[in-house]
């Protein structure tokens, strides 16, 4: 299950009956912390660190395989860039799998900006950890050429802080300078910061204000900014 963004509020009612139901729950060290008040006297934690995803995934099923009701916990949505795959991975047929929707990261940064993602849009995570940047980059002009509106996961680190002026190069050959860009740092948490720009200003330098607990979003070349706020139309003429 997703916890969602991080606001308690945004958390389904699903995703809070199963924690009261787990006997087990596993996860990352801090998303346990955000959910301890829910769970049951008793309740098994198992925990770990950031980029043991695949040891998550394998105690979960191991130990729904001794009959334990297990909650595999993560932020967001567990099907979008988190912990569903690699568990249905492991999971075989002997496993009973409930999937709890949650409301993701790039969902709520959308709402918090207006409504970008009004029309069709691509999700492309910026993270070369596990997919090459040529896969990545044939991915990011895809989507250029296929004017997109375009959501980046992982957009930038200490370490990787070339990735998103290069694919942010790429949207650039297929749509105006003056398309809206959003990015939202730390959505619906403590922190959490809004910035309403453009392709040309984020090229000019706009980059070095984002993150890995930032998510932005760029237009189409339909989208506009409308009253402060980031609007791609829903791709036909509304008659009344």
């Amino acid at each position: 299950m997703g916890l969602g963004p991080g606001a308690r509020d945004l958390t389904a009612p699903r995703a809070v009956a199963e924690l009261r139901r787990a006997s087990v729950v596993v996860g990352l060290d801090q998303y346990v912390d955000q959910v301890r008040d829910l769970l049951r006297p008793g309740t098994r934690i198992l925990t770990s660190g950031l980029g043991q995803e695949e040891e998550r995934a394998r105690t979960a099923v191991e130990e729904a395989r001794t009959g334990a009701a297990v909650a595999l916990i993560g932020s967001g949505d567990a099907g979008v860039y988190a912990m569903a795959s690699p568990a249905l991975d492991f999971a075989g047929p002997d496993i009973d799998v409930v999937g709890v929707p949650g409301i993701t990261a790039a969902v709520s940064a959308s709402n918090l900006l207006g409504a970008p993602l009004g029309h069709d849009h691509a999700y492309i995570s910026l993270s070369d950890l596990h997919t090459p940047w040529e896969a990545i980059e044939r991915r990011v002009r895809a989507a250029a050429e296929g004017d997109f509106t375009v959501c980046f996961y992982n957009p930038r680190s200490r370490k990787r802080d070339w990735q998103l002026p290069r694919a942010l190069e790429i949207l650039a050959e297929h749509r105006p300078a003056t398309t809206p860009v959003g990015h939202v740092h730390n959505a619906s948490r403590d922190g959490e910061h809004i910035t309403m720009t453009t392709l040309e200003e984020m090229l000019a330098g706009g980059v070095d204000a984002v993150d890995m607990f930032t998510v932005v979003l760029v237009g189409s070349s339909a989208s506009r900014a409308v009253a402060g706020r980031f609007v791609t139309p829903r791709g036909y003429t509304w008659k009344g």
